[in-house]
This record gives structure tokens, sequence and C-alpha cells, in this order.
């Protein structure tokens, strides 16, 4: 950081930090990250930008595979957020991700980083089928909250605004935000940082809509349509050992000016 502005910027993560939902691997992803990155770049128009997240990427696998790469990069300000595919699997264990999550905040804060994060909005308030997940969404937030606490780092609470469960919040697969819910999350982590400009306004409900009765055979229906088209590929890549960042790297592993794309794209 010179004269109060930040100058290094890198983002760590999974799908939801690549920029999944807004965008598309053809025209490229943007995502909150890039819009975060933009916002900063008002106040600090000299900011670089690196993103190191890989969709499907477990918390363990986020540290162990972009921490060392992060530090390497010397940020003043960081965003790590990970633990969503963790609380997904069968074997999901709250401490183990968390402990991930934590060593990460602390490495990063120990290095001199302003570090920031969220938590994790209730996606089985969208997702009927995903309830039974819903008491690991938080407890995972829970140790979030400490871990957060106990390194100074930003926390960004998306989780009790009714914004973050709207389904305008969400792409189609309902596990990933959509441009809106990206660009409403980057406004909610400018603020936890403090960035100029910033205000509490992402945590407003979205406009209403005209209401619309939806039966419950048309509801059942939805349903199946969406454990055929995401939850049933999600799980058969699971019983495979698959992840959907296989063969994937980070997008962005150097850090760039805001609106220079990265080589390739």
């Amino acid at each position: 950081m010179r004269n109060g502005q930040y100058l290094r910027y890198v983002a760590l993560g999974d799908s939801q930090t690549e920029g999944v939902g807004d965008g598309d691997d053809t025209v490229g992803l943007r995502g909150f990250a890039d819009r975060l990155a933009e916002r900063i770049a008002v106040a600090s128009p000299e900011v670089r930008y690196a993103n190191l997240a890989v969709r499907g990427r477990l918390a363990g696998q986020v540290r162990a595979e972009q921490l060392g790469p992060a530090l390497a990069l010397r940020p003043d300000v960081a965003t790590v957020i990970a633990g969503v595919n963790d609380l997904l699997r069968p074997r999901f264990d709250p401490d183990e991700t968390a402990a991930h999550v934590e060593a990460m905040f602390a490495a990063l804060t120990g290095a001199g980083a302003r570090v920031a994060t969220v938590t994790i909005p209730d996606i089985t308030r969208i997702a009927p089928m995903a309830r039974p997940v819903a008491p690991r969404i938080a407890a995972l937030n829970d140790r979030i909250r400490l871990a957060a606490a106990r390194h100074d780092v930003a926390l960004a609470e998306t989780s009790p605004h009714a914004a973050a469960i709207d389904p305008r919040f969400w792409a189609t697969d309902r596990l990933h935000a959509s441009p809106l819910g990206h660009d409403r999350i980057s406004a909610a982590l400018a603020h936890a940082l403090g960035l100029p400009g910033s205000d509490d306004s992402w945590t407003q409900a979205l406009a209403p809509t005209s209401p619309m009765t939806v039966g419950a055979i048309r509801t059942a229906a939805t349903e199946l349509r969406w454990a055929a088209g995401f939850l049933g590929p999600w799980l058969l890549r699971r019983l495979r050992g698959q992840s959907s960042g296989d063969s994937r790297a980070a997008r962005r592993p150097d850090l760039l000016p805001v609106g220079v794309p990265p080589v390739g794209l």
C-alpha cells in the first residue's frame, strides 16, 4: 500500500472467485473479484490484480495450491473465499475446512495484507433439495466469523440479508452467483474493506417482481429439472472422483492492471 492506496490485489478461492456464473468460458468470466478490482481501481488507479482461483477446489486445495503463489505476489489486499465445495462432500468436517481457511487468513495478514471474506448464504432457501446441508452452512459460517475476528479479517456478512436468497442473485445452477449476485458480493466486500464510495446499499432487497402463483406440480417439476441438469452431473463427478476444475489452472495468475485481460482472452 502506498499513500493509503492498494497496489496489489490477489483473489484466492474456487469457482465463485473464478467468476463462474458471470460470463462463460467462451466470452470470458468476470465475477465478483474482477468487479472488486474495478472498485479498488477507482481510488487506487495503479492497482494490479491477480486471480488464482480454480473451480472445484476444496479449502485444503486452495491453501496448498494458491497460498504460496499469493504470498509471492506480495498483496496488500486479498480475498479468501473457500469451503463451499467441502460442505457439499459426504464427509464434511467444519473444523478441518475452517482450519484451512484460517491458515490462509493468518499467513496473508501476517505478511501485511488486508484480507476480506464473506459468510455463505443459505442456498437451501432457493434449492429445497439441498436442505440437508443447511446445518453445515451455519457451522462453517460460525467458524469463519471466529477466524476472521482472530485475524482482523474484513468480513462481509452476506448470509443474513434477503437479497442473498433472492433467486435473481443466483445463476440457473443455484450454486454460483449471477452477474447481479457477483456485483452485490463485490459491493459487500468493498464495504467491508471501507473503500471510498462504498456503503451498505448492497444489503437492500431487490426490487419486487410481479407475483406469480406456482403450483406444487410445477414446483416439483422445476426441482427435478434442476436435479437432472445440475445436481446429478455434480454427484456423478464426485462418484468418479472428478472435479469441474480438473486440468484447469488459474485464469489470471499474474498481477496485471485492472481491465487488462490475461493472455489468451
